[in-house]
């Protein structure tokens, strides 16, 4: 019940069991395709490029970023907890310019903020994380693409920690780039990172291409300046998950029957419906953590449906209470990192874990590690003040 990665559905793991294919067999194209169909309905795109990039969610990134990013390029990076600066590093790596704006952990920016730093630092790229698992708040994004457009920005986010468990639109916010990762809100493994490119971000992309010479036919793309990878190369990346089938890399077998499965399991429940769900028991778990007395950091308001981050107790040992709860529970919560390290916990309602027992029971245990460890707590306020939330649900 921590921040991710979170037990993974048992239809996921089923899923990955399925024995291996060649990567040209008609049934494994014929996945790759349904998944890329699967995936759009995820993301709420039509992207053509909507895809997986072998590796955890931050090969997702670093493929966005390294991609896009052009050596350079100025790149702004609002950054509002841990996240922020992975894409300041990545983008560094990458050659970037990078124009960095923060504010203070467990707030967001205002559309009017990131306007400004775009005026005041002229970027070819905003790169910001949607939720930040490190604060456990969300950065509004549904105006961002306007702003992004009337100034000729490209529009990338990172949404490992927020997609299917809060609400997010590709297409209708305007974005240019999305990256995720099973491990959270998916209910899958950790090592498959579902990403969409729009039209404009695919033509950045493809005007670098630049196909290796082992697999370059007459007439193929060569580039003085090609992206600075090539395991991360997305214009050769498209053309390996496209009609031409690109002979680039083997793909993860296993990690896209999972991958798949994933995204089918989504789309079958809806993308609404998936998200109602992680409010619901988000919003029973943060009901419950204020009713045993617990203080909750960060802007309430701005906070994901999926993760809540509590203060630990005075006099508490944050990670003796850890400990006991997963030793003698089987109950696993986080801690957080930088300036919050070993001053909140951080309890995850996410994914296959986003159910009514889990939160119940989470509760009922963090009550008695707490009294064990000296904390006050209200006897029975963290279990009571769930139901309420789940009893106000049932007769709305």
């Amino acid at each position: 019940m921590g921040p991710g990665p979170v037990n993974a559905d048992p239809r996921v793991l089923r899923a990955m069991s399925a024995q291996l294919v060649g990567q040209y067999d008609p049934s494994m194209t014929a996945y790759m395709n349904e998944t890329m169909a699967l995936y759009r309905g995820v993301f709420k795109t039509t992207n053509e490029q909507t895809l997986l990039i072998d590796g955890t969610s931050r090969a997702g990134i670093e493929a966005a970023l390294v991609s896009l990013i052009s050596p350079g390029d100025r790149v702004l990076v609002p950054i509002f907890g841990r996240f922020g600066h992975l894409l300041r590093e990545i983008a560094e790596r990458a050659g970037a310019e990078v124009h960095v704006r923060e504010i203070e952990w467990g707030t967001v920016f205002t559309p009017a903020q990131i306007e400004q730093a775009i005026r005041e630092t002229k970027p070819a790229l905003l790169a910001i994380v949607h939720g930040d698992t490190s604060t456990t708040v969300a950065q509004p994004l549904d105006e961002l693409g306007d702003i992004c457009a009337r100034h000729g920005v490209l529009f990338y986010t990172d949404v490992t920690a927020s997609l299917a468990g809060n609400t997010f639109q590709a297409d209708a916010w305007g974005l240019d780039a999305v990256t995720a990762g099973l491990q959270k809100c998916l209910g899958g493994p950790s090592g498959s990172a579902p990403a969409t490119f729009s039209p404009r971000a695919v033509e950045v992309i493809n005007a670098r291409k630049s196909i290796e010479a082992g697999i370059r036919e007459a007439g193929d793309a060569v580039n003085a300046h090609p992206i600075r990878s090539n395991y991360f190369d997305l214009s050769m990346i498209f053309d390996y998950w496209g009609p031409k089938r690109l002979n680039h890399h083997t793909e993860a077998t296993t990690m896209l029957y999972g991958a798949r499965e994933c995204a089918r399991l989504l789309v079958d429940e809806g993308m609404d419906t998936a998200v109602e769900r992680h409010r619901l028991h988000g919003a029973a778990m943060l009901a419950g953590v204020q009713g045993l007395g617990l203080r909750v950091f960060g802007d309430l308001e701005h906070r994901m449906n999926n993760v809540v981050a509590v203060y630990i107790p005075d006099g508490v040992t944050g990670d003796a209470v850890r400990g006991e709860l997963l030793n003698d529970f089987g109950i696993e919560i986080g801690t957080s990192f930088g300036p919050l390290h070993g001053l909140v916990w951080r309890i995850g309602t996410m994914g296959y874990n986003a159910r009514k027992d889990t939160v119940l029971t989470t509760l009922a245990a963090l009550e008695q590690v707490l009294r064990r460890a000296g904390a006050s707590v209200t006897g029975g306020g963290g279990v009571g003040a769930a139901y309420e939330v789940y009893q106000d649900a049932a007769g709305a």
